[in-house]
């Protein structure tokens, strides 16, 4: 089993590169908003409830996708309300069941990073569309980023396309 954990700040292409990558290798694609947008439809996000669900469904999807042997693409955003250690026992998780990880850290500038933000197709689930947000919560942001185990690759996503990212992270993976 393969889990690519693809993470990266606020509309960095984690999305959209990751439907590239499961559409040109067939592995399945769990994104953040799957979890983040059926927890937040009963939960406030944040809230002590929505943190322990969130966290168990994202860490008992792929601890079931590990031991069955389904490799698959894991979409992340690094933020505060998600526990620091998260990272390395979602990776400790898929290890212990014989699976490998293979971190990828997308990255962008933050002028490209407000000019995305706003882009209508980030309506179609609940992600951050606010750029006076953004700048409030991007000092935390940057914080959790800077916390993440280190990826195998990194890919300035304000200067590659999100074809050229996918090809790069097929690639790399040998998928």
């Amino acid at each position: 089993m393969q889990l690519l954990f693809l993470y990266g700040p606020v509309a960095s292409g984690k999305l959209t590169i990751g439907r590239l990558v499961a559409e040109r290798t067939g592995l399945p694609l769990f994104h953040n908003h799957l979890v983040v947008d059926a927890v937040a439809s009963v939960f406030s996000f944040g809230s002590e409830e929505f943190i322990r669900l969130r966290e168990l469904f994202w860490l008992e999807t792929i601890s079931a996708a590990a031991s069955a042997g389904r490799s698959l693409v894991f979409t992340f955003a690094p933020e505060p309300t998600v526990a620091a250690d998260f990272p390395h026992r979602l990776s400790q998780a898929v290890t212990t069941s014989g699976g490998d990880v293979f971190h990828v850290a997308l990255e962008l500038d933050a002028s490209e990073q407000e000019h995305r933000l706003v882009a209508a197709d980030r309506a179609g689930f609940g992600k951050l569309r606010s750029v006076e947000l953004l700048r409030q919560l991007r000092p935390a942001m940057s914080a959790c980023m800077s916390q993440m185990p280190p990826p195998a690759l990194r890919i300035d996503t304000g200067s590659t396309t999100p074809s050229d990212a996918a090809d790069i992270i097929i690639g790399a993976m040998g998928v």
